[in-house]
């Protein structure tokens, strides 16, 4: 059997699968066989999903029931009947079984992604229940979505730990019932790889939602904690830098390309899906670290908007891809914002052709003046903030084309010895003086800069 026949999206990729095959030793290769072979049963015996119609996120409001997830954990008994015996539902306290209990909570946790960020009532928009199966077969090198469940082995010991330890891997999964809900993208050639990378996104924001973890702190690795202290590797995938995730004596190196230059082209895994990925994957780890903050609230939500909107379509490429997150920070953050320039140059960096950046408007000539204090010193400078380094260049064209973030334009009551200050900015229309409190601290901060930053 090729390698590459898996109907349905799985965690490790048929090639490093294929590589277990020829492992020294004999449990982890005929575990190896047998992974592959389940890809054989599941084609013969179990239907492949039907494309569900598309549905759109939704206000939390909106569900006519109290929205929560609704889960569901059976033990397969390392057999292959699902959903095995039920040994947790929702709301039931934890059990012994540190497996169902890692899946109970990292779906809990996805859904509280997709429900709490996005306001998307589990997979499909509209409540449906999470179903995981745990110790499916004996073994078992993976984890699976097959368009109704989860279904996670334990792995052989050897080389894989067991599938419900990492996170982001659940959310992975669950997240591919997410694209079979709404763009449905074909799952070969790129838009197989951008269904995969789509995933690895997701499952990347569940891991830093659940930690409150930043874009910048984050590692950026898919299945950290999956290989045992056996490998020589940290992780399936790096998003950060694909192709460096493991570099094995018997698994080899890692494969995935992070730049079209490097695009593979093959009739394995399904056209690639698993190794082209790497390329969105590292454009979305630049776009969210560029942006800054949370990925779940920077350009997570580019991402979101694209998957469940209106213009992707089940054979989008890459370049289409590009151009729709690239449109969708424009209407979220504005055109030509940080955000869009930040997006526009994370897919320009990978190598997929699409639009250019946006050039970075110019405010033009702003004045700031601080009085008042307790020694009643004037400070004044007047200057272009294009001209200043980044970030602040960048913080001032967001804070000049967002009037909501300033304060009244009127003085106010002063605290005693309290410095005033007064901001002129033409070509935003700004003209304001107000006490240093007033002010955000974000502005303050950056009035502040600039007059230590004069000549």
């Amino acid at each position: 059997m090729s390698c590459d026949a898996a109907p349905y999206p799985s965690i490790v990729p048929p090639y490093l699968i294929a590589r277990l095959r020829e492992h020294p030793d004999a449990h982890v290769a005929e575990c190896a066989r047998q992974t592959l072979d389940v890809d054989l049963e599941l084609r013969r015996f179990r239907p492949p999903a039907t494309p569900a119609a598309q549905s759109r996120a939704r206000p939390a409001e909106a569900v006519a029931e109290e929205p929560g997830p609704r889960r569901e954990i059976g033990d397969a008994q390392n057999g292959s009947e699902v959903p095995g015996r039920i040994v947790r539902s929702e709301g039931e306290p934890a059990v012994e079984d540190p497996a169902v209990n890692e899946a109970y909570d990292g779906l809990g946790t996805t859904w509280r992604l997709f429900h709490d960020v996005f306001g998307r009532d589990s997979l499909d928009g509209a409540g449906l229940p999470l179903l995981a199966t745990v110790h499916y077969l004996q073994d078992w090198d993976n984890a699976q979505w097959d368009g109704t469940r989860m279904m996670f082995g334990d792995g052989d010991g050897t080389v894989f730990n067991r599938f419900t330890l990492a996170l982001d891997v659940i959310a992975h999964e669950l997240s591919h019932g997410v694209t079979q809900y709404t763009a449905n993208l074909t799952y070969s050639g790129q838009s197989g790889a951008l269904n995969e990378s789509v995933s690895d996104v997701f499952g990347a924001m569940a891991k830093q939602f659940a930690a409150e973890q930043s874009a910048e702190a984050a590692d950026w690795l898919i299945g950290a904690g999956l290989f045992t202290d056996q490998v020589q590797g940290d992780a399936l995938r790096s998003m950060k830098e694909p192709g460096s995730a493991y570099d094995d004596d018997v698994l080899g190196k890692d494969p995935q390309p992070g730049h079209m230059d490097d695009f593979i082209a093959t009739t394995e895994d399904n056209g690639g899906v698993h190794l082209n990925s790497g390329i969105p994957n590292r454009a979305f780890y630049l776009a969210a670290t560029k942006i800054g903050g949370n990925s779940w609230e920077g350009a997570g939500p580019v991402w979101y908007d694209v998957l469940t909107g209106d213009q992707i379509t089940t054979e989008t490429d890459f370049a289409g891809f590009a151009a729709l997150t690239v449109a969708a920070a424009g209407a979220r953050y504005g055109d030509d914002s940080d955000q869009q320039r930040a997006v526009a140059e994370a897919w320009q960096e990978v190598g997929v052709p699409g639009e250019e950046a946006p050039p970075a408007s110019d405010p033009g000539q702003i004045t700031v003046v601080r009085s008042g204090g307790f020694a009643g010193i004037r400070l004044e400078r007047t200057g272009s903030p294009a001209e200043l380094p980044e970030p602040d260049a960048g913080e001032w064209r967001s804070v000049l084309a967002d009037p909501t973030v300033w304060p009244s334009a009127r003085p106010s009551a002063q605290v005693a010895d309290g410095f005033v200050f007064t901001v002129h900015a033409p070509s935003a229309g700004l003209e304001i003086s107000a006490g240093e409190h007033d002010y955000p601290a974000r502005i303050r901060n950056l009035l502040v800069r600039f007059l230590d930053q004069r000549p």
